[in-house]
């Protein structure tokens, strides 16, 4: 613990006050013995009373929600700010004294329990010894003077429940007019004081931390009959990890919905929030999805890390005479241009990228996105709100209003949005959105599927770019393989042209025993000539649109895949993991 003197507690508490106005006295002491602790900083005050008095929650619940302190540095701090001492559950008596019109079910409400009554006094361990209204009640109802000490709130209820017992369901309450705690809110608090200790802070944040330097994108929380899985997605393919006992899964969980403002007596119910940390001088965006399965809530925690996304092209692994193709439609001053891939195969990565190579002083750049992943200088950028009413569509259609150059939509995901795009598209703006579909003639097929009319898509469409991500060989333990039939088969693109060698993953400490490190793209791009006009006004097939794509000279996915592994970059069977559906 760091030691402070009472001057510099001071001076800190001081330099840590608003500019206007002036806090409680109590909520002012409280902050000094706070700082006192050494736990927190004067920053760290800060942030959290500005945060208590934006959700008008107490600060030192707020403390340790946030992580700020542990409940066993707070107590010592409480019980020091109220003047009390802090007891054990070992110090409450198996049978407490009974005091005369003090009820049990008052007592559970209010989280008391007496120890000793002796001289007109009882000694009452509380929950919350800060509660004038709680010790005054029992002052005038028993008419004893209350000396409260402080116990562990969770310590306090499991003592509670093994002296009285559990609540009987719909029980009737005593005259006192309290309202008693539910079942629920019961077990809410429980799960809430467990996800507080210290001890499942340690276990969340050693999680979050180890995911960001295994370079996870996700990490999954999975609640099984027997077990807790942790799993990490690396490089777009999920490892098992080290995971705590089954009985820690509540606290846990509960431990992650606090941190993303989730509401934890919700378990019936999906979930999404937000989590932001800093770890290692990086801002880490966590989002956080929760979703009720059989055993208790899968929590699923996509890490989105600003500092390690690229937006440049140049870097992506895109093919020079793909990238310079690609580089002339975005440049292009209106129409369509689409990228295509599953989720997580990089497309929002390089609409960034292309909105980069474009963004100049000249150029109004909007974009609608879900949610906003990275943050470009210049361009003003708008995260989808459903809840509220503003939609891709809607806010689509504002975003015409707006007088844009550019528009990014972050996903095409009905026909309205598609007709709006399309409609900007032919009205003088660069329209630049995603799609799911496996590869770029397949986002026609889809388009039109969806109801937008044949000769408006084949007016507006400049060209549609297919991806996928493939991992990287690690540099470190690759090996070489001779490219015969039993490790490319059939697949090779061009049977009569030579194969090097190629190379197959091995493992070591440097890619943790997986054989890869990183990943790259490879890309299908479709441009849209005039051929390709007609077959769309004659709504020709996806399998239509492919052939003739082909017989001009578009790269496959595939084939951009085994170019990868001609270099030495990826392997055949990494190839075909990420284009078997071809």
């Amino acid at each position: 613990m760091t030691t402070t003197g009472t001057d510099d507690v001071r001076e800190a508490f001081d330099a840590a006050q608003p500019r206007q106005g002036d806090a409680p006295r109590e909520v002012n002491r409280f902050e000094q013995a706070v700082l006192a602790s050494g736990k927190v900083s004067v920053e760290d005050l800060r942030k959290i009373r500005r945060f208590s008095m934006e959700k008008g929650e107490r600060m030192d619940r707020m403390l340790v929600d946030l992580g700020f302190m542990s409940e066993d540095d707070l107590l010592p701090v409480l019980a020091e700010f109220h003047g009390v001492e802090l007891l054990a559950a070992d110090d409450i008596p198996d049978s407490p004294p009974n005091i005369d019109r003090l009820g049990v079910d008052y007592m559970r409400a209010a989280r008391i329990l007496p120890i000793k009554n002796e001289n007109g006094i009882v000694v009452l361990a509380m929950a919350d010894p800060g509660d004038a209204t709680i010790i005054e009640n029992v002052e005038l109802v028993t008419g004893l003077r209350v000396t409260p000490v402080l116990v562990r709130p969770r310590e306090l209820a499991e003592r509670f429940e093994g002296i009285f017992g559990g609540a009987e369901p719909g029980e009737a309450g005593d005259d006192s007019g309290i309202e008693f705690l539910n079942d629920d809110e019961a077990d809410v608090e429980h799960l809430r004081d467990m996800a507080s200790e210290a001890p499942v802070i340690r276990l969340v944040n050693q999680m979050l931390s180890r995911a960001v330097e295994q370079r996870a994108s996700d990490i999954h929380v999975e609640p099984y009959e027997n077990e807790l899985r942790i799993r990490y997605r690396i490089d777009g393919v999920l490892h098992d990890m080290d995971a705590p006992p089954r009985a820690m899964t509540a606290a846990v969980i509960s431990r992650i919905k606090l941190m993303a403002k989730l509401n934890i007596a919700e378990r019936r119910l999906p979930q999404d929030g937000r989590i932001k940390i800093r770890l290692v001088g990086r801002e880490i965006d966590l989002r956080v999805s929760s979703l009720p399965t059989l055993y208790g809530e899968s929590v699923v925690m996509r890490i989105l890390d600003r500092s390690s996304i690229s937006v440049d092209l140049t870097t992506m692994g895109m093919p020079e005479d793909t990238l310079d193709a690609f580089i002339h439609l975005v440049s292009q001053p209106h129409g369509l241009l689409l990228v295509t891939g599953p989720t997580g195969s990089g497309k929002t990565t390089t609409l960034y990228g292309a909105l980069d190579k474009i963004n100049s002083p000249d150029k109004k750049i909007i974009t609608i996105e879900d949610p906003v992943e990275y943050q470009l200088r210049g361009v003003n950028q708008i995260h989808v709100r459903a809840q509220i009413g503003l939609t891709f569509a809607s806010g689509l259609r504002s975003i015409v209003r707006q007088d844009p150059d550019v528009i990014m939509v972050g996903e095409i995901r009905d026909a309205e949005t598609a007709e709006i795009a399309i409609q900007a598209a032919l009205t003088g703006h660069l329209v630049l959105a995603t799609l799911h579909t496996n590869d770029a003639p397949g986002a026609i097929s889809r388009l039109l599927d969806m109801g937008v009319e044949d000769y408006l898509l084949a007016s507006s469409l400049l060209g549609v770019l297919a991806q996928r991500l493939v991992r990287n060989l690690c540099v470190h333990c690759k090996r070489s393989v001779p490219a015969g039939p039993e490790v490319m088969g059939d697949h090779v693109s061009d049977p009569g042209a030579p194969v090097p060698t190629v190379f197959e993953a091995v493992g070591c400490v440097e890619c943790a025993s997986t054989g890869y490190r990183g990943r790259r793209g490879i890309y299908e791009l479709l441009e849209i000539e005039e051929e390709l006009r007609k077959k769309i006004l004659t709504r020709a097939s996806a399998d239509q649109l492919k052939a003739m794509a082909v017989e001009q000279g578009m790269r496959t996915l595939r084939d951009d895949g085994w170019r990868k592994v001609r270099e030495g970059n990826s392997t055949v069977a990494e190839v075909l993991r990420v284009t078997q559906e071809e």
